[in-house]
């Protein structure tokens, strides 16, 4: 984790960059890559993606993120084609939240899905 801590115009500004790997199979053929920018415990950007080990290359399946100026899901099809959901969630805080349960407890249906659309 990085951490800057600094004075502006004597403003204190604290913030801290979160960023992973999280395996989700035992065979280390599914992953969540996490990124996260947060100031005084306030998210304001992050990144959860569900990522697949498919044909011997790493391929994005789901992403959670705050690109474009909102929180948002992109589901990813096998032609590369990206389908994207609004999130309306108070917080980053809380979307972030529900991004990493969503793709613990369903990744493995991202998967399917992208597998049939592949013809696996």
């Amino acid at each position: 984790m990085l951490e800057y801590a600094g004075d502006i115009k004597g403003l204190s500004i604290r913030m801290h960059e979160i960023e992973y790997l999280f395996y989700l199979s035992d065979a280390s053929t599914d992953r969540l890559r996490v990124s996260a920018q947060k100031e005084k415990g306030e998210i304001f950007e992050f990144v959860v993606q569900y990522e697949a080990l498919i044909s011997g290359g790493w391929r994005p399946v789901v992403r959670y993120d705050t690109a474009h100026g909102f929180a948002h899901k992109d589901i990813i099809r096998a032609n590369g084609e990206v389908i994207k959901h609004p999130l309306f969630f108070e917080t980053y805080n809380l979307a972030f939240t529900f991004a990493s349960l969503d793709l613990k407890a369903n990744w493995r249906q991202y998967r399917e899905s992208l597998e049939k659309e592949i013809g696996k």
